[in-house]
């Protein structure tokens, strides 16, 4: 494993989460005791809150124990450019980083933007076809899909839902309440009236201190409409999270990290695994948004995937780690994202 410093002027880092920055994880997923060493000096290991986890046992059950699961987003199978002359092995690297672990996730959500666009109907379904067969092949149990605009907004999501199934849903995996939406579908990047509806049946059934996690594609809260980082309707959408206390939100669309906090909801972005995208802090000085140039000495810069861990008792808080597109090694314990203390906010 090797660790570099990097630059985060990129980030909007709310202060109820425990921050651990500076360093980037490179090489191979890092072990606990990897991630242990970054806590004492700076790592790109933080923690958001959590609440209600369930009592460590030895061994996982379904009502609860820890666990981790894998955020990968933005693939975009099937784009070609000078952005990422290498974008048709970047999406294999990746589940070949996971693979080649000795700890297997219990599931890997893909948030959105699977395959790039294309007005030809016959090469949209086959790249969704192929991204398909790709992620197939990672050693999990189970994955977790919804869609970006790329995937769904030229036909309201009809071929998605053709090739992968439903845009919207929820599931439960060990005391943890996960809600996919689709904010992509409606072409104005919206959720909808319909879903919003279904949003609101769907959390009555959760308890108050309930555990829930939101996957989207688009941030829910206005990042910058004025590059369509936004969802038009989210705020109705947070409206319904804000009575439960222990809410967090994954999400993609934007090709970087970054953190924002909705009073006690914590949105994480995810980086792409095709090409970074322009930083939301320069769009106060007139840059547009585009890709971030290619740098053939550093490979893969600013892409990669992010782990979740879920730990209990209650006091351990959801630790997230930021790693690097890249081969590794098989490691012989489950890795994890040790925070040094718990954070100040909620879930």
């Amino acid at each position: 494993m090797s660790i570099e410093r990097r630059d985060e002027s990129d980030h909007n880092q709310s202060p109820s989460l425990l921050s651990l920055r500076g360093f980037e994880i490179s090489g191979e997923r890092p072990s606990r005791r990897d991630l242990l060493k970054l806590a004492t000096i700076g790592g790109v290991v933080f923690a958001s809150g959590l609440a209600g986890a369930a009592q460590r046992t030895k061994k996982s059950t379904p009502s609860g124990g820890d666990f981790f699961f894998l955020q990968l987003s933005d693939t975009h199978w099937g784009y070609s450019g000078a952005a990422n002359p290498e974008a048709d092995v970047t999406l294999k690297k990746a589940v070949a980083t996971i693979n080649a672990t000795g700890a297997e996730p219990d599931f890997v959500v893909f948030t959105g933007d699977l395959t790039h666009s294309t007005d030809d109907t016959y090469v949209r379904r086959e790249r969704m076809r192929q991204f398909r067969d790709i992620a197939s092949t990672i050693k999990v149990k189970d994955q977790h899909l919804l869609p970006g605009e790329h995937d769904a907004a030229k036909d309201k999501g009809a071929m998605y839902r053709e090739v992968f199934g439903q845009a919207h849903y929820s599931f439960d995996h060990k005391g943890v309440h996960f809600v996919a939406l689709d904010n992509v579908s409606d072409p104005e990047g919206a959720v909808g009236a319909e879903q919003i509806d279904w949003l609101s049946a769907d959390l009555k059934a959760q308890k108050r201190d309930a555990r829930i996690v939101v996957l989207t594609h688009r941030p829910l809260f206005d990042l910058l409409p004025q590059w369509e980082w936004s969802t038009k309707d989210g705020a109705k959408v947070i409206d319904l999270l804000l009575p439960y206390r222990n809410v967090t939100v994954f999400y993609g669309h934007i090709h970087q990290e970054h953190h924002h906090q909705t009073e006690h909801i914590a949105h994480h972005a995810a980086r792409s695994l095709i090409f970074p995208l322009t930083a939301p802090g320069a769009a106060a000085q007139g840059t547009k948004k585009a890709p971030l140039p290619w740098d053939p000495a550093a490979p893969g810069k600013g892409l990669g995937y992010r782990q979740i861990d879920v730990m209990s008792p209650a006091s351990k808080p959801l630790a997230l780690a930021e790693l690097a597109v890249s081969a590794a090694p098989k490691v012989s314990e489950r890795p994890a994202a040790t925070p040094t203390a718990p954070p100040t906010g909620g879930w």
